[in-house]
């Protein structure tokens, strides 16, 4: 999948998550109803005094449902594996150590062999 039908997806996926947090906050709770009644100003509403809770609530499902496609979209597209799968050690080429400026190289020695301890006539080794 190309890189631009994923950003399409993802830009979906944050407008409606901004849209459910909008309609969320703009719904009254249940106690609202009986602030309502002394004229709160609910009843002076766009949609009535219950049409914005029917409208807001269907809205919400709408923006959840698009939500929950575009999640699924994402988890999908996310999981795809590509035929050609390589690592990042594939493609690097070992370039050899850069020397630093003014620094000697020490010559390797050859390790020479350790010299061999007298052993007592009790076989222990003397201190």
């Amino acid at each position: 999948m190309n890189t631009s039908a994923l950003t399409i997806i993802v830009v979906i996926q944050v407008v409606t998550a901004l849209t459910i947090i909008g309609l969320v906050l703009m719904q009254h709770g249940k106690g609202a109803d009986m602030g309502a009644a002394f004229g709160s100003g609910a009843s002076g509403s766009l949609f009535g005094a219950t049409g914005s809770s029917n409208f807001l609530s269907k809205m919400t499902g709408v923006a959840a449902g698009v939500f929950f496609a575009t999640t699924l979209a994402l988890a999908y597209f996310g999981s795809v594996r590509t035929a050609s799968t390589t690592s990042v050690t594939d493609t690097m080429t070992t370039a050899p150590a850069a020397a630093v400026p003014g620094a000697a190289v020490p010559p390797t020695a050859p390790v020479a062999p350790a010299p061999a301890t007298p052993v007592g006539q009790s076989g222990q080794i003397p201190k």
